[in-house]
């Protein structure tokens, strides 16, 4: 006799198990030869070994097929676990928009074609930079791209800093400990994590260290190994935290970098990073570049007409500067002829 525990955190383990436990129950009639238990997010085989690798065999195509798609129908789900070849793109969408399953099967998807280009190419590349306005989802597709990669195991931890800037007001002093500081500042990186990680789950994660919330300054010193990085806000990092944190980035380790450059926080005296950041940084295998725009946001509808209408002011002071600089110029020029 073996033993087999199957762990289907990759997957919403609703669709797993079926309305009423409909799949899983088929699943038990398809092995009546093993012994078949579920608990939670797990699945305990027990039976002979060539049974037991068999129905590991089945049900990783399964949770396969669920990881593409998100869902599967029963009779698809029936076919799988037959002895039939399967054809692997069979009912599977034209596009794969899913990024995570959070509590209570919730679907994090990737709902604009720029959030599945960060999907996409953060598969081929270790270093994104994922640029665009307030509201584009750029935050919130990186850590569901993390807590992902976290449970596929292909990183061991998340570490998710940015830049302790007031966004254009004086906070003065905060009571509490150093944490109850600075959790104000990170309070949206606690957000997209609440969305895709149990309570409990997400208490031991962050107890144990296997996520950690913290200032970009603190990553100093640090060699960040098997870990999934997200530097958020980092138009609000000057250039040499920007060069700090890119270099701090180990050997098998995922960095996503984000930011709006019209959102710049940092004092008059200091200068952002990122744009000088992205320009050099052009062109080099394995770092990728994704732009977002108005087309990306999906917050309140009116969010885009802001940020369009924030962009053509934005066009017009420009054109009236360019317009001042030449005027002068021409002035500048007339007293030298004279």
């Amino acid at each position: 006799m073996t033993e087999a525990i199957i762990n289907l955190e990759t997957v919403n383990p609703i669709e797993f198990f079926g309305i009423n436990n409909s799949k899983f129950e088929l699943l038990k009639r398809k092995f009546p030869l093993l012994k078949i238990l579920s608990r939670g997010t797990q699945i305990k085989i027990t039976g002979q070994p060539d049974e037991v690798a068999n129905a590991q065999a089945k049900i990783s195509q399964v949770i396969q097929y669920l990881e593409r798609n998100g869902h599967v129908s029963d009779n698809y789900f029936s076919r799988i676990l037959g002895d039939e070849e399967q054809d692997a793109q069979a009912e599977e969408p034209v596009q794969n928009d899913i990024l995570v399953f959070g509590p209570n099967g919730k679907v994090i998807r990737a709902k604009t074609q720029n959030q599945k280009l960060m999907a996409q190419v953060s598969e081929k590349n270790d270093i994104i930079f994922a640029l665009g306005p307030a509201g584009t989802g750029k935050t919130y597709t990186a850590v569901a791209l993390a807590v992902r990669a976290l449970k596929n195991k292909t990183v061991r931890k998340i570490i998710l800093t940015r830049p302790a800037v007031e966004a254009g007001e004086s906070l003065g002093f905060l009571p509490g400990d150093l944490k109850e500081k600075i959790d104000p500042y990170l309070r949206p990186l606690y957000d997209a994590l609440d969305d895709m990680i149990p309570s409990d789950k997400l208490n031991y994660f962050m107890s144990n260290r296997i996520i950690e919330i913290a200032p970009l300054a603190y990553m100093r010193g640090r060699t960040l190994d098997n870990a999934f990085i997200i530097l958020d806000e980092a138009q609000n990092a000057t250039e040499l935290q920007l060069k700090m944190f890119l270099t701090r980035i180990g050997a098998s380790a995922k960095a996503i970098i984000t930011g709006d450059l019209s959102q710049i926080d940092l004092p008059k005296n200091q200068k952002s990073g990122l744009l000088k950041a992205s320009r050099i940084l052009q062109n080099i295998e394995g770092i990728a570049h994704v732009q977002l725009d108005e087309a990306d946001v999906v917050r309140h509808r009116l969010v885009k007409q802001i940020i369009r209408a924030y962009d053509k002011d934005q066009e017009r002071e420009e054109e009236l500067e360019q317009k001042r600089s030449q005027q002068w110029q021409a002035l500048g020029n007339q007293k030298n002829n004279g």
